[in-house]
């Protein structure tokens, strides 16, 4: 391997971040392909679909340090973080009944809805395996995992509790999504900055900077569904509200529009009503305005970092690419 160096604290051999991002795929690969042959027979057709992976480079990125160089823990809990988002989106397909994923057929539409529960499951137990594989236990009880698997589980369940309420909150919403999306992505840079051995503000700092970027990717999330297609995001569009639920955008459509807003509790709107809607009320204008908000706050603990350039650029780079989710 090249560019290997020995970590003198304790004698870890680091890893440059390129070979890292390499072996975060291998890992959750060989999940995959390892797993019992009842379950492999399944959770193998999801490795015809590949993700974006930003949650694992937020992992690698943040733990490298001044010489591109990262500890092999952050491997593992970054693999583990896919494996573990990987579960989630398994189980949202089955309650969203959805067909596609990343351009694929879901695992729920191919072999129906009770295997794909029990894969996902699965899964999340490998993930939280995977994890407590480090060799640096104290690393791996300090990042807590599992309880940020508890914070998704609480969000995806207010968000299923609140379908089709047309009364729910801002504070609501944002509370459901820092749950269900932001909290996997503090965990990312949270785990980052542990593995790059940052004393305590500074890992507080990566947690902060990993929710503002999660709450971005969901909020942009939101937008696609009014704006995207089915071919660009890989995934069923158009369908948010059809599913029960209610994002920023259409919250602000109906806190606005009282005649759209009475028609939405007769259940008689249909999907170019709830376009319009959006659109007249700025709702997506809106969204975006709140993603600008806190894109300007990710950048000001980017900029607080004491960090090479060329990690910023990194770190800048993930902040862009979870404003474009792509």
């Amino acid at each position: 391997m090249t560019n290997e160096k020995i970590n003198s604290k304790d004698e870890t051999v680091l890893i440059p971040a390129s070979e890292a991002f390499e072996a975060v795929l291998q890992e959750m690969e060989t999940v995959i392909i390892k797993a019992p042959r009842t379950v492999r027979q399944y959770t193998t057709h999801l490795l015809s679909s590949r993700g974006k992976y930003i949650r694992a480079a937020s992992v690698i990125t943040c733990s490298e340090n001044e010489e591109g160089l990262v500890h092999p823990g952050a491997v593992k809990i970054a693999a583990a973080i896919e494996v573990l988002h990987l579960a989630t989106l398994v189980h949202d397909d089955v309650i969203d009944d959805a067909d596609l994923r990343r351009g694929e057929v879901t695992l729920q539409k191919k072999f129906g809805k009770k295997t794909a529960v029990i894969c996902g499951d699965y899964l999340l137990c490998a993930a939280l395996i995977l994890a407590a594989s480090v060799e640096d236990k104290d690393k791996y009880l300090k990042i807590a995992l599992p309880d940020y698997a508890g914070k998704i589980c609480t969000g995806e369940l207010e968000q299923h509790i609140n379908n089709y309420n047309l009364n729910l909150s801002v504070y609501q919403y944002l509370k459901i999504i820092s749950g269900k999306t932001a909290a996997l992505f503090e965990a990312s840079f949270y785990a980052g900055a542990v593995f790059g051995d940052y004393d305590r503000k500074e890992c507080g700092s990566y947690r902060q900077l990993g929710f503002y970027i999660g709450m971005i990717f969901q909020l942009t999330d939101d937008c696609m569904d009014f704006e995207s297609t089915k071919e660009v995001s890989l995934k069923p569009v158009q369908s948010d509200y059809e599913q029960g639920v209610i994002t920023l955008p259409l919250i602000h459509a109906l806190r606005n529009l009282t005649d759209f807003k009475k028609k939405a509790k007769d259940k008689n709107i249909t999907r170019q009503e709830i376009n319009t809607a959006v659109e007249k009320s700025g709702g997506l204008k809106i969204t975006k305005l709140m993603v600008e908000k806190y894109y300007k706050k990710s950048m000001k603990v980017i900029d607080e970092l004491t960090i090479t350039s060329a990690k910023k650029d990194k770190l800048i780079e993930l902040l862009n690419k979870a404003s474009r989710n792509s």
